[in-house]
């Protein structure tokens, strides 16, 4: 059963409409304009979207196209006034299809039929990705491996929240998911915000959504996080850079399991499981006055720390000729395999960029080397960063790490011949916030 938002400005069709549907077994919603659709959109989940092309106000084909921006599910278009170039144009914005009127009824059923299978097979294979995804993680015989899945086993059925730490591109959002699908929360939602990635102005909004008008540019009524979440589990990734303010908000929401939307007065009650993650030492950003005690207590509730890849022993080269297989398959060409140098090579590098690095470099290897087999010179690694120089014991604890932060970038600036992208894939954070640190230092990048 489905449930199918019909727009259309003629109250009998979209009556004709949801009998034939609900006589299907699915459930309908209507709307007569483009205003009112792009708001049910936004406050409701539907599977499958009709629409007419010839509305009042917004027409159809800019719904379309803000629909299809959106993310939205698949949307019939339906018009009495069509010609090939209104089909195409429909299909280039995002249309499944597109069916004239008069509406034949057994082909507005068999379409529909198809849409939602199609759907569904996407949503059948976006899981499977994710499935390969997550089995990359606990790939690996090391002892902290073993020590993780058994962290995750453990804490994967119950509700408890969980804080996940570690390096950038150890595995963190990976471990979040593996817990979502070992719990009993599986077959629901899991919801991830970066809250690092979300401009403060905007992460309220992102978080409890907001209501139409709320603040300039909100033009439709909008679900947040929280919402979408509800009954499932929701990933606040980097939540170490969550502004104080935010902080509190969620708080309450973990207290309360209740929340308002921004410009709203309505409480929201939601049954969401939090999982969170950073790659900050929180106790250290506590003293510092820049994350709550009390939501960090909340939050690490069950603590798990995913360990570095340098950490793992031979794991690196099993995770290597695990990605050595999956390129092959993805690219359909026979598979190469690591000589002992290679693998030696790899095994010896320090990984600052953890799984993420390594996948990177085989991927890079699997594209790009004709040869079928990879020798320890194929193999292009960056410098391990020497020791910083000594630093003035007189110092402050925050300017001794201001400097020795400072010396760690401009060393692997070094390493990357000033390559500012390179640095941050190296360093495991955004470009714009190593961007923000060179100014902040006064680092000039100059490229030979």
């Amino acid at each position: 059963m489905a449930k199918i938002l019909i727009v259309d400005d003629e109250q009998s069709i979209r009556a004709t409409l949801a009998k034939i549907l609900e006589d299907e077994g699915h459930r309908t919603a209507v709307c007569e304009s483009g205003e009112e659709a792009l708001a049910q959109a936004a406050r409701d989940e539907f599977d499958l979207i009709m629409l007419d092309l010839w509305l009042p106000g917004v027409d159809g084909m800019a719904v379309l196209e803000r629909l299809h921006a959106a993310g939205a599910p698949p949307v019939i278009v339906i018009s009495g006034h069509g010609n090939i170039d209104t089909a195409v144009r429909a299909t280039r914005l995002g249309a499944y299809d597109f069916l004239e009127k008069p509406l034949s009824l057994e082909r507005v059923v068999l379409t529909i039929s198809h849409a939602l299978a199609d759907r569904k097979l996407r949503d059948q294979v976006r899981d499977l990705r994710r499935s390969l995804s997550l089995d990359e993680l606990l790939i690996g015989e090391s002892d902290a491996m073993r020590a993780l899945e058994q962290q995750i086993r453990s804490a994967a059925p119950s509700n408890s929240r969980v804080l996940i730490t570690g390096e950038n591109g150890s595995g963190k959002e990976i471990v979040a998911r593996t817990l979502h699908r070992w719990s009993h929360r599986a077959e629901q939602a899991f919801v991830d915000v970066n809250c690092a990635a979300i401009p403060e102005e905007l992460i309220e909004s992102e978080l409890f959504g907001h209501r139409k008008g709320a603040f300039t540019g909100a033009i439709d009524e909008r679900k947040g996080k929280f919402e979408l979440a509800d009954g499932g589990t929701l990933f606040l990734d980097e939540v170490g850079d969550m502004s104080v303010r935010t902080q509190a908000k969620v708080l309450r929401v973990l207290q309360e399991q209740t929340f308002q939307k921004v410009g709203g007065q309505q409480a929201i009650t939601v049954d969401v499981r939090v999982i969170a993650a950073t790659n900050k030492n929180l106790e250290i950003e506590i003293g510092r006055g820049t994350f709550r005690d009390d939501l960090y207590y909340r939050l690490n509730v069950i603590p798990i720390d995913v360990p570095p890849l340098r950490a793992r022993g031979n794991d690196v080269n099993l995770l290597a000729e695990h990605f050595l297989r999956r390129f092959a398959a993805e690219t359909g060409t026979p598979r190469k395999r690591l000589s002992s140098g290679a693998a030696t090579k790899l095994k010896g590098y320090h990984w600052p960029g953890n799984v993420r690095e390594l996948r990177n470099v085989i991927e890079r290897l699997a594209i790009l080397l004709r040869s079928d087999t990879i020798e320890a010179e194929d193999v292009q690694l960056g410098t391990r960063t020497a020791a910083p120089a000594e630093i003035p014991a007189e110092l402050t604890l925050k300017e001794a790490r201001d400097a020795f932060e400072k010396q760690f970038i401009l060393a692997r600036l070094r390493d990357f011949a000033g390559n500012v992208s390179r640095t941050a894939d190296a360093l495991g954070v955004e470009r714009s916030n190593l961007y923000r640190k060179l100014h902040a230092y006064g680092i000039t990048v100059e490229r030979p």
